[in-house]
């Protein structure tokens, strides 16, 4: 997502992974001799900083942090916004853990722990995020801007693909590398199409119109959009998602329909 940060808004550098790479950095996490390297999303080679344990250890350490931060502003479980993020959050989780679909968006999730949870925060920003180990926390400002649960699954589809993809954990591996500001530009608008992309495909296999995800941003470009030129943010602009997701979301419906019709290769 697209966020306007405050002063001081430690939750919304979260979901930018600030404070993910300072804990990680400052908390004695042990780094590997070399990152690891493997196949990573749509079979790019993906270096990660984090073993599946810190994956998990530092997801869960920012998750306290976060909680301990908005405090009183964290909607009870009985409210009605906590129990609809949490149904369309519940909905995603289980399709992600369907084997083809792993295969078909080429995740590396063996070995992951990932223990779901998703909370709200009364807050005035249109914006989620979700943490490693699959903590999810959206701001009740975006509630109105999802104008339906598909528009809600797309913003969540693509939060929690961040956790999937261990978005966090290559952007460890790349602080600690070094590396200029426009190829670390590249790089998170790289993981933010890489989140688009297994987002909506993510949605049908939920039971969501991957259609959704496109009327989402189309909302959200009729909103404003975004001020800052693509070539300086660290997103894609509004309208480079709409194009993508417009070419994505057949083919996420096809494979849907694929697995439907049990039309899937067995793996290798």
């Amino acid at each position: 997502m697209t966020v306007r940060t405050g002063p001081g808004s430690r939750a919304v550098a979260a979901a930018g992974g600030v404070v993910l790479v300072a804990i990680v950095l400052g908390c004695g996490v042990a780094a590997p001799p070399e990152p690891r390297r493997g196949e990573g999303p749509g079979g790019r080679e993906q270096p990660l900083a984090l073993s599946p344990r810190q994956e998990l250890a530092v997801g869960l350490r920012a998750y306290r942090e976060v909680m301990e931060e908005y405090g009183g502003r964290v909607l009870p479980a009985g409210a009605p916004e906590v129990r609809r993020v949490r149904r369309v959050t519940d909905r995603i989780a289980r399709a992600a853990e369907i084997e083809p679909l792993q295969r078909e968006i080429n995740l590396r999730v063996r070995g992951y722990r990932f223990e779901w949870e998703a909370n709200v925060i009364r807050e005035r920003q249109a914006n989620a995020f979700c943490l490693p180990a699959g903590k999810v926390f959206v701001f009740t400002g975006l509630l109105p801007v999802a104008a339906d649960d598909g528009q809600l699954a797309a913003v969540l589809s693509h939060e929690i693909a961040h956790a999937l993809a261990h978005h966090a954990s290559e952007r460890v591996a790349r602080e600690r590398s070094g590396g200029n500001v426009l190829s670390n530009l590249r790089y998170d608008r790289m993981q933010e199409s890489e989140a688009d992309h297994i987002g909506v495909f993510l949605m049908p296999f939920a039971g969501y119109d991957p259609d959704e995800a496109v009327a989402f941003w189309e909302r959200m470009l009729a909103r404003g959009g975004q001020a800052m030129p693509e070539f300086l943010s660290d997103h894609p602009s509004p309208e480079h998602r709409i194009r993508d997701l417009r070419q994505w979301a057949p083919r996420a419906k096809a494979a849907k329909a694929a697995y439907d019709r049990d039309d899937i290769a067995p793996p290798r």
